[in-house]
């Protein structure tokens, strides 16, 4: 995103608004009572709340200074209309950004996009007025009206919508975006956490010149024998937290399938808790990062470790791309080894000539000679003639067993990097 695009917002058209209010928060009510005190006309403004309950108000667009919407009035007529906002200068928002970054409370408030009264009253205190007051909403409309009418008071009733949601829309409107703002309270905040207990303030700022802006890199290299250590992490939970049961007394919504909806989330519950697990390993950090599963192979796993009801197998076998038979057996081959074991279940390939002379080393040397059974080669498969056994070479170099069942081959064991110790249980068995 460039600097242009952080700098202008644009919300989609709200549908048409419930119940009585427009505002529920106590900054979207200041917005609207700086509206309503300002407006000489209160019919027009009332024709403007209907307007903008109805939803005629298309998509609003949200710039430092000013607010633009198409506004569509009872005839059907669409009226440009746009609501001005005076912005703050660059010195009212550096003693803001100031007076912000002393408490961790502002700062948080912000993060959790709230805009709480003492962060307002304590702007007000350093001179600085984010809300509106009488007399701020300047309108502007294609209508030609000199003061507010029905479609510049739609408008600011709709922001108030909008304000509810996100009071950073406010603070756009007055200059700054959400991205830059955070970012300097952010670099403000860091500067005061690195600066010695008793340390008065920089040469810069006890001179009266303008205060330096983000940290020295000295002083933060230096800040790493004040700072306090890191907490430990917490302990690990003795098992998988349960998720919340969805059989209440209220039918799901159409079209949510509530067992699936617990099947899912139970998963989720235990890959968080191995995620958990495997982050609080020793020597984690050295891990290689592991590959993501494709859906189709998700659908195996799930399939495989959660043990579904005979409906959701039938799902998960359509997401997997197969029948209820290859699903069964490409679960067998999960629970042999994971991703490599399905990719050799799925996987027919032709080893290159060095790969194919490692192969075929292997196995000579796997037997002494005339006690190794018969083998067929064709491809990455070698099977044994006169027996319901297969290996499978796979793309690591480990040997899978195989065995014929039903007229499919189908996984007998777990990998093994000596081709008689993956077939000799195979052999044992038959």
């Amino acid at each position: 995103m460039n600097k242009g695009d952080e700098q202008q917002r644009t919300f989609a058209a709200l549908p048409p608004a419930q119940g009585r209010g427009f505002a529920s928060s106590w900054w979207g009510r200041a917005w609207l009572k700086a509206l309503e005190d300002t407006a000489l006309d209160g019919q027009q403004l009332k024709r403007g709340r209907r307007l903008a309950r109805e939803g005629r108000v298309g998509a609003v667009s949200v710039r430092p200074g000013r607010l633009t919407a198409v506004v569509q009035d009872h005839d059907a007529t669409a009226y440009r209309s746009d609501v001005l906002l005076q912005e703050l200068s660059e010195e009212e928002w550096d003693r803001f950004l100031d007076m912000a970054s002393e408490r961790s409370g502002h700062i948080a408030a912000l993060l959790d996009r709230e805009m709480p009264p003492h962060l307002v009253e304590d702007a007000a205190a350093a001179g600085l007025h984010l809300l509106p007051g009488i007399g701020d909403l300047e309108p502007e409309c294609s209508c030609e009206a000199w003061d507010h009418c029905p479609h510049s008071g739609a408008l600011c009733y709709q922001v108030a919508r909008l304000l509810d949601q996100d009071p950073f829309v406010l603070l756009l409107l007055r200059g700054r975006d959400e991205r830059r703002l955070l970012d300097e309270l952010q670099v403000r905040s860091a500067a005061r956490a690195v600066r010695a207990p008793g340390a008065g303030a920089p040469a810069e700022d006890q001179a009266g010149g303008p205060a330096s802006r983000g940290v020295r890199a000295d002083e933060a290299y230096a800040a790493r024998d004040i700072l306090p250590p890191l907490p430990p992490p917490p302990p690990l939970p003795t098992e998988p937290g349960l998720p919340p049961s969805l059989d209440t007394e209220t039918a799901p919504a159409a079209g949510v399938d509530a067992p699936g909806l617990e099947f899912l989330a139970a998963d989720s519950a235990v890959r968080a808790y191995a995620m958990l697990a495997e982050a609080l390993a020793v020597g984690h950090e050295q891990q290689p990062l592991t590959a993501g599963l494709t859906p189709e192979q998700d659908a195996v796993r799930l399939t495989a470790d959660g043990r579904p009801g005979t409906r959701l197998t039938a799902r998960l076998a359509a997401a997997a791309g197969r029948t209820p038979t290859d699903l069964d057996i490409a679960v067998r081959a999960w629970r042999y080894g994971g991703t490599a074991a399905l990719l050799v279940c799925d996987d027919e390939w032709r080893p290159g000539a060095d790969e194919l002379a490692r192969a075929r080393a292997q196995l000579a040397a796997a037997w002494e000679d005339g006690e190794g059974p018969r083998l067929r080669g064709a491809g990455n498969r070698w099977t044994v003639i006169g027996s319901g056994a297969q290996l499978r070479y796979g793309r690591d170099g480990r040997w899978w067993p195989f065995v014929k069942e039903h007229g499919r081959w189908t996984p007998a064991g777990p990998a093994e990097d000596d081709p008689a110790a993956a077939l000799a249980g195979v052999l044992t068995g038959s």
